[in-house]
């Protein structure tokens, strides 16, 4: 039986990733790692929470120890557009606090899944099936230190062979916690007007292309990777995995099948375009699906379809 740590556990994966995690391995196995915001209710009082700033080594040290940790969740950071505000800070938690989680790992022999991203690439990358193995030259300080993630869990893995694994994650959409400053935030925000004002101001131009995946696949993604055999293995920081891709006229026109009357307009928002260009319009994942058999099953229409029925729900419950 696994014991895992999970760092960010109140940002968008965390939430969902945790109640998952708890069912499969035990609430009691499974210990969320808070620093200052809080998460779920569900997740408060389902297991375990201890308080963890991965910016500290020494009290990430204090949780493996105590809950006897073999696997670590690294998901704190500072998302694409929030970083561009607090670019110090986003290298203080995505890099600083990254090498106090695989120090630890290092010394207590644990495994250490760490998020990536699409913001890993940039315009010198083909935008179309982005290759696995690719140039990497991001504009943002989250691609930049993402990049460096990436490339500091290979070290740890060939130089102290501890077991780092981790995906290179598209827009990610939920209908539980609210994105949290990325560039593919419009992609969750658009449902929730779509129910409450039947119109929506898209931040970015029509046919700006992006990676997306429902939030099931997005912890499935996660939870696969870890459990699958690493003797497979060509790659392992990080796997290119995508669901689907689509532009905001796109996604318009579905949520218009459910919602005749739902309208778009645009209010770009420059940063964001900016960010969004210098992005794939779609990842191929090809790598994933043949070395650990990564296989979404949510494609645009299926996530359009539960996430307006989960969230008509709560809106006619008024937890909206």
């Amino acid at each position: 039986m696994k014991n895992i740590l999970v760092t960010g556990s109140a940002g968008q994966i965390g939430s969902e990733l945790i109640p998952e995690l708890r069912k499969r391995y035990g609430h009691d196995h499974v210990v969320a790692g808070i620093r200052k915001t809080r998460p779920p209710r569900e997740v408060l009082e389902s297991g375990p929470v201890e308080t963890v700033d991965i910016t500290d080594r020494n009290r990430i040290y204090q949780a493996v120890k105590k809950y006897r940790i073999d696997t670590i969740y690294n998901l704190a950071a500072l998302l694409s557009v929030v970083g561009e505000s607090r670019p110090l800070d986003a290298w203080h938690v995505g890099v600083d606090g990254l090498l106090n989680v695989l120090e630890v790992a290092r010394e207590c022999r644990c495994s250490v899944f760490t998020p990536s991203s699409i913001g890993v690439f940039g315009l010198s990358t083909p935008l179309d099936d982005t290759p696995q193995d690719t140039i990497q030259r991001p504009r943002t300080i989250y691609g930049i230190s993402k990049v460096a993630g990436e490339l500091l869990s290979d070290y740890y893995f060939e130089r102290y062979r501890v077991d780092t694994r981790s995906v290179r994650y598209p827009g990610i959409i939920s209908n539980v916690t609210p994105p949290g400053g990325g560039t593919t935030d419009y992609a969750v925000e658009i449902f929730y007007a779509a129910l409450k004002e039947k119109k929506y101001a898209c931040p970015l131009k029509p046919g700006t292309y992006l990676d997306m995946m429902y939030m099931p696949d997005c912890i499935e993604a996660a939870i696969r990777l870890m459990e699958a055999d690493p003797s497979r293995f060509k790659h392992r920081n990080s796997f290119n995995v995508t669901a689907m891709s689509f532009a905001p006229e796109i996604i318009e026109a579905e949520i218009r099948k459910h919602i005749p009357e739902f309208r778009l307009d645009y209010r770009v928002e420059p940063v964001k375009q900016k960010i969004a260009e210098s992005w794939p319009n779609r990842m191929d994942d090809s790598c994933a699906r043949e070395e650990w058999g990564w296989n979404p099953k949510y494609d645009l229409a299926m996530t359009t379809r539960d996430m307006l029925t989960v969230l008509s729900h709560r809106k006619e419950t008024g937890t909206l």
